[in-house]
């Protein structure tokens, strides 16, 4: 198990039935971080609303929660469009922070504004139905992707995202990233940051704009990324094992569950700390919500 300081990681879309959820449970696993930030849609309350999806995997993930609040972890989550119904929760979801947004203080002492980022897509804002319709045709665009890796895999060729190649090819949708990318990093220098964590464009990068640095945790739906903080303050986008999950022969599908209580409470608890958290070598600076 890696010891890192930070993990940033969003857009895991539980109850989305193309998540690569068990692609996350494996990352999560590895790591042992002093800081845990979930950066929006950790939860697709948008999916589960039309139909409940639940499986044995998500359960795992919240019970990996439980055993890094326990061992000293700090969890902090600022909501996004898809989970937004935890905004009325907070600051007061026990041992989890919840806020719009943080500020996180970096190792080497930089300033980082971390939030989910729909405050500035003007359509979610705006015209949620037409958000939602949008959603829709995304949901639509990966039951394609499927089938046609299903075909590429039958043929002997590796994973290919047709999603992910529209976006990249599609003129509205280049411009559109490239305009959340400035909104953002110009919204952050206001803030008097350095920098920028976010997530919900699903478009993993590292770049800078304006003098403002910008992470974006890329997604746990196709590109199966997270931004890991190491001690000295260096901040790197590291890929999941999304390959393997996707091209793994099909097996049998568990037992959809809920839950279980046990979970849901040990989270909503401040249970106390069975182990102290590794004193970062340049000092133990706060994250402060905004």
């Amino acid at each position: 198990m890696r010891q890192v300081r930070s993990v940033f990681v969003s857009d895991v879309h539980l109850g989305c039935k193309f998540g690569n959820a068990e692609a996350f449970l494996d990352f999560i696993n590895s790591v042992q971080p002093e800081y845990l930030y979930i950066v929006g849609d950790f939860i697709d309350g948008w999916r589960l609303k039309r139909a409940w999806h639940w499986n044995d995997t998500y359960s795992f993930i919240l019970r990996r929660f439980v055993e890094l609040v326990r061992g000293g972890t700090k969890v902090l989550y600022t909501p996004g469009n898809h989970d937004e119904f935890l905004r009325d929760f907070i600051y007061n979801l026990g041992s989890i922070e919840i806020a719009d947004e943080f500020i996180h203080v970096t190792a080497d002492n930089r300033k980082l504004l971390v939030m989910h980022g729909d405050q500035f897509d003007t359509v979610v804002r705006n015209c949620r139905w037409l958000s939602m319709i949008g959603d829709v045709g995304y949901n639509f665009l990966l039951l394609l992707n499927k089938g046609f890796n299903f075909v590429r895999r039958t043929l002997g060729f590796g994973y290919w995202s047709l999603s992910a190649a529209i976006k990249r090819k599609v003129k509205q949708a280049t411009n559109f990233i490239s305009s959340f990318e400035n909104v953002i990093t110009k919204y952050a220098r206001t803030k008097d940051c350095v920098g920028v964590i976010c997530g919900h464009i699903h478009t993993p990068a590292i770049s800078e704009h304006h003098g403002v640095r910008y992470y974006n945790t890329g997604d746990w739906v196709e590109s199966c990324t997270a931004l890991v903080e190491d001690y000295s303050g260096n901040i790197d986008l590291v890929y999941g094992p999304s390959h393997y999950y996707r091209n793994r022969p099909r097996q049998t599908a568990k037992k959809e569950t809920l839950p279980s209580e046990s979970v849901i409470g040990a989270l909503l608890r401040s249970p106390e700390p069975v182990a102290a958290a590794q004193t970062a070598e340049a000092g133990s600076p706060e994250s402060a919500a905004v």
